[in-house]
């Protein structure tokens, strides 16, 4: 039996042709994605952010009556409570600001969260708590600083890594197209305010690995190219070593997102922002490996002997007959 080629041996796409176009488009979404976090910010959660979250279903209800929890929440001396309906149409979050306290007390925060489901199981017959989270202002900021630091070092990390393997000029583009990754996940975020939180950081840097694979793979194929062919013009070079891991990364991006698409539609509500974000990440960073790091080697002036010592050069290398453009 024959086995499925999604990607003919053949292919002879001329990926490198668009690349000015391509990058125009990726400055323009890079600035307005962070011009969307400027504007609308994050919809952080409780990890970030402070405070507290419920989760409640009403199970004699058809629908959650969000309005009369509201009104009975601003009755007990709790204001600013955010109410959303979560998943089921019976189902809500109610997400509380942090409440004030010397020290960032974490009782405080506790016991205004017990004193929100106590008066809900008192008011709503047949209401159901589902969970209940509470961080508090200190804890909060902990966090943000941790995953900060997380995306931050692994991205320094990445590109030294890159760097040692390879040549700096590869590392430059590496850390460029993983810049690139992480700023339209944001502008994603705070388009969609959808809740950015732990999970969202996890997914993140999830992303920066996947991305970070698929463009090492062009990478490595890329330099046993430019050994092999040193008077092959370096755009040739460049979509020559793409066509030939096409055929990879098309398999691997697909497998990937039958089961994400999967979970998108019919996973759990708690995991829907990682599941989108990484979908999002399969997007993305399938077009940076080609789209940004790719052309970035070509204006940093890599060329053929770019990485050949000068006595080293000499005419045994050819043109790859169907790749001189």
């Amino acid at each position: 039996m024959r086995l499925l080629k999604l990607v003919p041996d053949d292919t002879n796409i001329g990926f490198l042709k668009w690349r000015n176009i391509a990058m125009a488009i990726s400055f323009m979404t890079i600035a307005a994605s962070f011009a969307l976090v400027a504007i609308k910010g994050l919809n952080y959660g409780v990890d970030f952010a402070g405070g507290q979250m419920i989760q409640a279903t009403f199970t004699q209800d058809q629908e959650a009556p969000v309005a009369e929890l509201r009104e009975e929440i601003q009755g007990i001396g709790i204001d600013g409570a955010s109410i959303q309906r979560f998943g089921e149409p019976n189902q809500v979050s109610v997400r509380l600001r942090e409440i004030e306290a010397e020290g960032g007390d974490v009782e405080v925060a506790q016991s205004t969260a017990e004193r929100v489901t106590e008066m809900m199981e008192e008011n709503f017959p047949g209401v159901r708590i589902d969970s209940v989270d509470s961080v508090s202002g200190k804890v909060s900021d902990e966090l943000y600083s941790a995953g900060a630091w997380a995306l931050g070092l692994a991205m320094l990390a990445i590109s030294i890594y890159i760097w040692i393997r390879f040549e700096w000029q590869f590392g430059v583009a590496a850390l460029f197209a993983l810049f690139h990754d992480v700023a339209l996940t944001f502008g994603f975020f705070a388009l969609t305010q959808l809740e950015f939180n732990l999970n969202i950081v996890a997914a993140i840097l999830t992303i920066i690995g996947y991305s970070l694979n698929d463009t090492i793979v062009v990478f490595d194929r890329i330099r046993e190219n430019l050994r092999k062919y040193r008077k092959m013009e370096i755009i040739a070079l460049l979509d020559l070593s793409v066509n030939e891991t096409l055929a990879r990364t098309v398999m691997t991006s697909l497998t990937m997102l039958v089961a994400l698409v999967v979970l998108l539609f019919v996973g759990p509500e708690v995991i829907f922002g990682f599941t989108a974000a990484m979908t999002l990440g399969i997007f993305v960073g399938t077009y940076s490996s080609v789209y940004m790091a790719a052309p970035i080697l070509i204006w940093l002036k890599v060329g053929p002997d770019t990485f050949v010592p000068d006595d080293a050069r000499g005419p045994k290398a050819e043109h790859k007959e169907g790749y001189t453009r």
